[in-house]
């Protein structure tokens, strides 16, 4: 598949990993957000795509500037970028009124979202062939 050339500029994914940080910030500090859906752990699943979201754009960053070329390396460095920050997240929350912060289980999910987001990175650079890393070992 054929895309446009700034889409395997690593600036571009570096600058959607900056705005997907201030929106995740602006979110935390709002004291009460609506959620659409109604079931038991819809806010874990909230945080699953958000990070998952986040963990791509950061995968594709590293990968496509020639770092991370290793799966391996690349799901890591994911998994550790949403942990960090989805401890961040957790630990603002608990300092805006309304919210209670410190959610382990938010925060898993956080971790979660990162692993997928790093697995869809992959397949993504693949299928639309966004550059290649420089190490292809792993």
């Amino acid at each position: 598949m054929q895309l446009p050339r700034f889409f395997s500029s690593p600036w571009l994914w570096r600058v959607l990993v900056l705005l997907w940080f201030g929106t995740l910030y602006w979110l935390s500090s709002q004291s009460h957000l609506p959620s659409p859906a109604k079931f038991e752990g819809v806010d874990k699943l909230e945080h699953a795509v958000f990070f998952s979201a986040g963990g791509m754009c950061f995968v594709l960053s590293l990968r496509l500037a020639g770092r991370a070329g290793a799966t391996a390396m690349a799901i890591l460095a994911s998994v550790l970028f949403c942990g960090a920050i989805g401890g961040f997240d957790e630990w603002h929350q608990t300092y805006t009124p309304g919210r209670s912060g410190g959610d382990v289980w938010d925060w898993t999910a956080d971790v979660f979202g990162g692993f997928i987001g790093a697995c869809i990175a992959m397949c993504v650079q693949k299928w639309a062939g966004l550059g290649r890393p420089a190490v292809t070992q792993g």
